[in-house]
C-alpha cells in the first residue's frame, strides 16, 4: 500500500509537469522566441514540493490544502495567459487552419502529412511539425483548458489522501470539482468568444477572474470536516457552520459572483447579447441570490438554537 501511494504521488506530479511543459512548448512555438523556455523555472517549486512531501509525509496530501495542485496552477497559468492574449491580438492574422470540430477534420489533420514507410527521422519530425501547425490556435488553447481541468480532478483523485480525509469526503470533493470545472470552462470559452473586436482590457479582466476562480481547486474547506461540525452541539456560529460559510464565500466571491459581474460588463458595456450569455448570467444571478438566502436562513436558525440553549442553562 505504501508503494502504491508513493507511485501515485510521483505519477500525478509527473503528469502536472508534462502538461505544463506542453503549455510552455506551445508558447515558444507561437511566439517563435526560445526565451519563453525560461517559464520552465516555474516547475522547480513543484519538483521541490514533491521531494519534501515524499520524504516528510510519504506522499500524503494535506487535509484542507493541496500544495501540488497550487504549484501546478502556478506553472501552467502563465502559459495560458500568454496564449490567450496572443490569440486575441492576432485572431484575424491567423493562417488557414483546421478546426477540430468533426471527425473528418481530425482524420485530415492526422493523415494529410503521411508519407512512405521508409521515411527518415527528420522527415518524421517534419511531418509532425506540419501536422501540429495546421491545428487552429483556438483549439490548442481550448485543449489546454480542458486538459488542465480534467487533470486537476484526476490528479486530486490519484494523490494520496491527507490525514483525516475520508473517502466519502474525497468523493464529494471530486463531484464538486466536476461541476466547478464545467462552469469555469464554459465561462472562459463562451465569454472570450463573445468579444468580436480586440478588447484587451476585458480580456485581462476575464483571465484575471478565471485565474481567481481556479483557486477553488487547491482549497478543500467546502467539504472536509463537514461531519465534525454535525457533532458540535454547542459552539460559535463559525465553528458550527464553517463548511457552509466557506461554500457560500466561494460562490459569492470566487465563482458565480465574479462571473456575473463579467457577464454584465460584456452585455452592458460591450453591447453583446445572445441567448446563451443571457441564460448563464441569469443562472449566476440565481445562484448568488440563493446563496444569500441560505446565509440568512443559517443565521436565523442559529439564533433560536443559541437562545434555547441559554434558557436551558438558566
Amino acid at each position: 500500500m505504501g508503494l502504491f501511494r508513493f507511485l501515485c504521488a510521483i505519477i500525478t506530479r509527473a503528469l502536472f509537469t508534462l502538461v505544463s511543459l506542453v503549455g510552455v512548448w506551445r508558447v515558444t512555438w507561437v511566439k517563435k522566441d526560445p526565451n519563453y523556455w525560461f517559464l520552465t523555472f516555474l516547475f522547480l517549486p513543484l519538483v521541490a514540493e514533491m521531494i519534501i512531501t515524499l520524504k516528510s509525509r510519504r506522499g500524503k496530501d494535506y487535509k484542507w490544502f493541496s500544495p501540488p495542485i497550487l504549484l501546478f496552477l502556478i506553472s501552467i497559468i502563465p502559459s495560458i495567459w500568454i496564449l490567450e492574449l496572443h490569440h486575441q491580438q492576432d485572431k484575424d492574422s491567423d493562417p488557414l487552419c483546421k478546426k477540430l470540430d468533426s471527425w473528418e477534420n481530425l482524420r485530415t489533420v492526422i493523415t494529410q502529412n503521411q508519407t512512405v514507410a521508409n521515411q527518415t527521422y527528420q522527415d518524421y519530425l517534419k511531418n509532425i511539425n506540419q501536422m501540429l501547425s495546421t491545428v487552429c490556435s483556438n483549439d490548442w488553447i481550448l485543449a489546454l483548458h480542458q486538459i488542465l481541468l480534467i487533470l486537476l480532478i484526476v490528479g486530486k483523485w490519484l494523490l494520496p489522501r491527507g490525514g483525516g480525509v475520508t473517502r466519502d469526503e474525497l468523493s464529494q470533493l471530486l463531484l464538486i470539482f466536476v461541476g466547478t470545472a464545467a462552469d469555469i470552462l464554459e465561462f472562459t470559452s463562451e465569454t472570450l468568444s463573445d468579444l468580436r473586436d480586440n478588447s484587451p482590457q476585458v480580456v485581462y479582466i476575464i483571465l484575471a477572474v478565471w485565474t481567481w476562480s481556479m483557486l477553488q481547486f487547491p482549497l478543500h474547506l467546502s467539504v472536509v470536516n463537514s461531519k465534525g461540525e454535525e457533532q458540535v452541539q454547542d459552539g460559535s456560529f463559525l465553528s458550527k457552520h464553517s463548511t457552509d460559510i466557506w461554500s457560500i464565500v466561494e460562490t459569492l466571491f470566487i465563482q458565480d459572483g465574479p462571473f456575473l459581474v463579467v457577464r454584465l460588463i460584456v452585455m452592458i458595456h460591450f453591447k453583446v447579447f445572445h441567448q446563451m450569455l443571457t441564460f448563464f448570467a441569469i443562472k449566476n444571478f440565481l445562484v448568488v441570490i440563493l446563496n444569500l438566502y441560505r446565509l440568512v436562513v443559517i443565521c436565523q436558525d442559529f439564533r433560536p438554537s443559541s437562545s434555547s440553549s441559554d434558557g436551558a442553562a438558566l
